[in-house]
């Protein structure tokens, strides 16, 4: 499963509550970034902080799924954390921008696309505003951003409103268990 999202939105929280609702059975894939962190980043569980020398390195080896450069930084999905999770028999869950899951739409048809919506454009905005961890200018800049992604959410398979963080990571839920149910014709 893919979700994605305006900057802002809650992915990452809506993610996090599903996961640990989940017990262990969903992988969440850990996106590498060149972007710096920030004060609440965690190394290796909200992403692999690397040098653009070194993503550049990775999208020449062919080890990532999906690539995209967000305000100024290369975000990206690794290879072979998913692809071992998967042999596994683990649901999957890749929490990546509208650029990237447009590249794992058009590579793996069967994945499923879920997009994190705001209930308005004033609340993403606030959001935005409250997390504290960016200037005007990049505020700004996401607000963009977030017009030209939501303008995509169209292509996505679901579409989840967080209007609140337990409604939403239910809802990711129930997608995944919906889709487990669905037939598949060969």
């Amino acid at each position: 499963m893919v979700v994605s999202g305006p900057a802002g939105v809650g992915k990452g929280t809506i993610v996090k509550l599903a996961c640990q609702k989940a017990q262990g059975n969903i992988h969440l894939s850990v996106s590498a970034t060149t972007r710096n962190p920030r004060p609440i980043d965690k190394e290796g569980v909200t992403y692999h902080f690397i040098t653009k020398k070194e993503f550049r390195s990775m999208i020449e080896q062919n080890e990532v799924l999906e690539w995209a450069e967000y305000v100024g930084n290369y975000y990206g999905t690794p290879r072979k954390p998913v692809e071992d999770a998967l042999k596994k028999g683990q649901d999957v869950i890749l929490e990546i921008e509208v650029q990237g899951a447009m590249q794992i739409k058009k590579n793996f048809p069967d994945a499923v696309l879920t997009f994190v919506a705001p209930p308005s454009r004033e609340e993403l905005e606030r959001r935005l505003r409250d997390r504290g961890t960016e200037t005007e200018e990049q505020i700004v800049s996401r607000l963009q951003t977030a017009e030209e992604e939501l303008s995509r959410i169209n292509e996505y398979d679901y579409i989840v409103v967080n209007d609140t963080i337990e409604k939403a990571s239910e809802d990711l839920l129930t997608i995944l268990r919906a889709e487990k149910l669905k037939q598949k014709f060969e």
